[in-house]
């Protein structure tokens, strides 16, 4: 099965040499994008189909269609590698990070050599690690629970459910209506760890993979198989009792119900699991920086806030609701709103203004009026344009008000003392404040 790898925002050429894409794969994966729900209205959200190559966007990780795939890599700018291969393989363990962090669960990179990261697809590598961590926790025993039952017994079993008996077996009083409790391992948490199975053995192309899913399956043999838009994950209860189940449901979501992500499938259609950065690095900081102040006394909401820009004069509604990413409280009152953009800006020594977007200073303006936050940064991740290292790059006061506007930048490529880093560029020492002229 050809598989292709382009990272975001590069194009990958046309034609049958190595690291081309074929015409034919090219337009039936270009048109397997134009369905997700990533594409916007021009169709052109995740894939460009150009002339003469297809240019990857904001949106990364797997389109498989018929026997071709191609996987979509974010820009992250990891060290230089021997090969393409290798700095593939480190952008791979970054995003895999990124991932574990924003849906809340651990994974060990270390047991994945180095040539697996190489070779083997971002998908094929999840499906790999979620196998892992589910076959050693069935180990331990599938989770049950009492669900409640209904049958008809020739004795009574339970309690007697008297209305269903007189109705029902008025004239045939040798069946009782019985309803009961059964101790059963077909609960819903179940039902969704066997349609992820189910699911993903339709997506892998590895043989390992395939022999993994396929015992796995046969282990869930006795669980009912219910369709992927009738689980019901609202029924699912993560408590003291199967708490070792908690990153694997975290993970059954990342395949079939997971908001940075849109699934398509049908007959001749194929299949996708895409993720978009922009929500991806927010919630990825987001959780970093709740992890980083732990214990200083402050608290972190994310997409919290909420406060309308405008009131209507003839009612009490409110227009144009703000969702500021980040916002950070000492004693309930908002110290510091962050705003996370998944763009890359230049240097101050090439642009002063950095490329930072006029709408996106409108927007902290719009903040810093709602929610009187002494302190707005807009985050950026880091490149080595920028340093050595991640820093608030400016700090500017906005004009008539005491509010300062930053921008920054956190290095994603590197995960060594990330909370240290984070700790510094929140609480740092000083802040280089320029008035604007």
């Amino acid at each position: 099965m050809p598989a292709y790898t382009v990272r975001e925002w590069e194009k990958i050429a046309y034609g049958e040499a190595e690291g081309q894409i074929a015409v034919h794969h090219a337009d039936r994966l270009a048109a397997l994008a134009t369905r997700s729900a990533f594409a916007g209205r021009g169709g052109s959200g995740v894939l460009e189909h150009g002339r003469n190559a297809l240019r990857a966007r904001g949106v990364v990780g797997i389109l498989a269609v018929g026997d071709a795939s191609l996987e979509i890599l974010p820009k992250i700018d990891v060290a230089p590698g021997e090969t393409p291969n290798h700095e593939n393989a480190a952008i791979r363990k970054r995003l895999v990070h990124m991932l574990a962090v924003a849906l809340d669960f651990k994974i060990d990179l270390g047991v994945i050599t180095d040539l697996a990261w190489q070779r083997e697809t971002l998908l094929e590598i999840l499906i790999r690690i979620f196998c892992d961590k589910l076959t050693e926790t069935l180990r331990k025993g599938m989770p049950r629970r009492y669900v409640g039952r209904e049958e008809d017994l020739p004795t009574l079993r339970g309690q007697l459910d008297v209305n269903r008996q007189f109705t029902y077996h008025a004239v045939n009083p040798s069946r009782l209506a019985c309803r009961f409790d059964l101790l059963s391992e077909d609960t819903p948490l179940n039902r969704i760890m066997k349609a992820a199975v189910v699911h993903l053995f339709r997506l892998s192309r590895r043989s390992a993979n395939q022999k993994r899913l396929r015992e796995l399956a046969f282990v869930y043999a006795d669980i009912a198989d219910v369709p992927v838009p009738a689980l019901r994950w609202d029924e699912v209860v993560i408590d003291r009792t199967n708490r070792s189940w908690r990153e694997l449901f975290a993970m059954a979501r990342l395949f079939l119900h997971d908001r940075y992500q849109t699934t398509t499938g049908g007959t001749g259609e194929g299949t996708a699991m895409l993720f978009e950065m922009n929500a991806l690095f927010e919630e990825y900081i987001g959780r970093l920086i709740a992890r980083a102040l732990a214990g200083t006394g402050q608290t972190v909401s994310l997409q919290g806030g909420r406060l309308f820009c405008l009131s209507a004069q003839d009612s009490e509604r409110g227009l144009f609701q703000t969702k500021p990413d980040i916002l950070i409280r000492r004693g309930g009152t908002v110290s510091h709103v962050i705003d996370t953009k998944w763009k890359r800006i230049s240097s101050r020594i090439d642009d002063p203004k950095q490329g930072v977007s006029q709408a996106d200073v409108y927007q902290m303006m719009a903040y810093a009026q709602l929610y009187h936050a002494p302190r707005l940064t807009l985050l950026y991740p880091h490149h080595p344009g920028l340093g050595t290292e991640d820093a608030v790059h400016a700090s500017h006061r906005i004009t008539g008000h005491a509010t300062i506007l930053e921008t920054a930048s956190i290095d994603v490529a590197n995960s060594e003392k990330i909370l240290d880093r984070i700790r510094r560029l929140l609480i740092g020492d000083e802040t280089i404040v320029e008035a604007i002229g």
